[in-house]
C-alpha cells in the first residue's frame, strides 16, 4: 500500500483509502461504524501518509483515522469561525480590511479529523475554474485588498496549470501585492512538490507559504526534500501547527518539531488552540497546556523559533495570541 518513488502525486492520491470497507480493513472498526462517521465527514488517507503510521494510538494515525467519538460531539459548530457569514461571494472570505481568503479547492491530500472546514472539504467535485470568477472579480473591485491567501481544501491539490491560472489572474490585479498559499502537502503528500511546480511558483513572487505540520513524525526525508525545494525556489515558509490531545500536547514533541522545521528553513509561526469544530472535541486540550508548552520553548529556543500560541476566536473574531 505504501507509495513508491515511481508514482506521480496524482497516482498516490488516487490510491487513497476512503470507503468504509477500506477503512475497516486497516482500522479494525466495523464498516457500519466507519460509515456513520464518514457520512458526517468523508475520509481520505493516502498511502504515503498511511505508511508513516504504526497503527491505533500512533499520533499520525489518529490525525486521519475516522473515530466513533466524532459522533458523540454535538456541542461544536460546523462553522466555528463563522466564515460563511464573512463570505460576500462564493469561495471567498473577507474578514480583515486588507486581505481575503480565496477558497481555491475543496480537496486535500488527507482529511484531518479535526479540520475546521470539514463542512466543505472532500464534498463533491473540485470547483471549476469558472466558479472562482465572482471571487476574483470581487478582489479586483476592492482596491483596499493587498493580500490574498489561497486556501481550501488545499490549493496544491490543483494541477499546475489550474493553480497557475489563478495566480496569474491575481497578479494582473494591480493592488494585490502579496500572495500566500496555505497547504498541508509538504507533510502529507510531499510527492506533489515537483521541479515543475517550483519553477512555476517562482514566477509569482512575492509568494509565501503557510505549511501545516503537527508532529516530528511528519518530517520524513520526502518532506525535507519538499521543503528544501520550496525554499530554494525563494518561497518564505512558516508552519502552523494545531495543538491536539494525545498527538502533540507535549513540550518535547513541539520542541523537536520546531527544531526540525527551522533546519528546513521553515519558521515555526503558530501553535493553534483547536477550533471548536463539531466532531473534534476528543482532540481538545486545555489552554494551560498550550501555555506550558510555549513557556518551555521560550526557555530553550531563540525567540525566532518559538511559535506564537494563538486561538481563532469563535464567531469570526479573528486571531488572538495567548500568553
Amino acid at each position: 500500500m505504501a507509495a513508491t518513488g515511481k508514482e506521480s502525486w496524482q497516482q498516490v492520491v488516487a490510491r487513497s483509502l476512503s470507503s468504509p470497507e477500506e477503512i475497516s480493513q486497516v482500522s479494525g472498526l466495523e464498516p457500519a461504524s466507519v460509515e456513520r462517521v464518514t457520512a458526517l465527514f468523508p475520509a481520505r488517507i493516502n498511502p504515503y501518509f498511511l505508511s508513516l503510521t504504526r497503527g491505533p494510538g500512533d499520533p499520525l494515525w489518529r490525525q486521519v483515522m475516522p473515530d466513533p467519538r466524532e459522533l458523540q460531539d454535538i456541542g461544536g459548530s460546523p462553522d466555528p469561525l463563522a466564515e460563511e457569514g464573512s463570505s460576500p461571494v462564493p469561495n471567498l472570505i473577507h474578514r480583515y480590511p486588507d486581505r481575503v481568503v480565496l477558497l481555491a479547492s475543496n480537496q486535500c491530500a488527507i482529511h484531518c479529523r479535526f479540520c475546521n472546514r470539514r463542512r466543505r472539504v472532500g464534498r463533491g467535485a473540485p470547483p471549476p475554474a469558472g466558479e472562482l470568477g465572482p471571487a476574483l472579480a470581487y478582489i479586483s473591485a476592492h482596491q483596499e485588498l493587498r493580500d490574498v491567501l489561497l486556501s481550501g481544501g488545499d490549493p496544491l491539490l490543483l494541477e499546475d496549470h489550474q493553480l497557475e491560472s489563478i495566480l496569474a489572474e491575481l497578479r494582473r490585479i494591480p493592488h494585490v501585492e502579496i500572495l500566500r498559499i496555505g497547504t498541508r502537502v509538504p507533510s502529507a503528500l510531499p510527492q506533489r512538490i515537483t521541479p515543475a511546480l517550483c519553477r512555476m511558483l517562482r514566477k509569482y513572487h512575492p509568494l509565501y507559504m503557510s505549511l501545516h505540520f503537527n508532529h516530528p513524525g511528519e518530517l520524513t526525508p520526502q518532506a525535507r526534500k519538499a521543503c528544501s525545494m520550496l525554499a530554494d525556489a525563494g518561497i518564505p515558509m512558516g508552519s502552523q501547527s494545531v495543538l491536539l490531545r494525545g498527538i502533540n500536547d507535549d513540550p518535547d514533541i513541539i520542541l523537536e518539531l520546531a527544531r526540525g522545521l527551522a533546519a528546513l528553513r521553515v519558521k515555526p509561526y503558530y501553535l493553534f488552540q483547536l477550533d471548536q469544530v463539531r466532531g473534534a472535541a476528543h482532540f481538545q486540550t486545555p489552554v494551560e497546556k498550550g501555555l506550558e508548552i510555549v513557556g518551555r520553548l521560550a526557555r530553550l529556543l531563540p525567540v525566532e523559533l518559538v511559535p506564537q500560541y494563538a486561538v481563532d476566536l469563535p464567531g469570526g473574531g479573528g486571531k488572538a495570541v495567548l500568553g
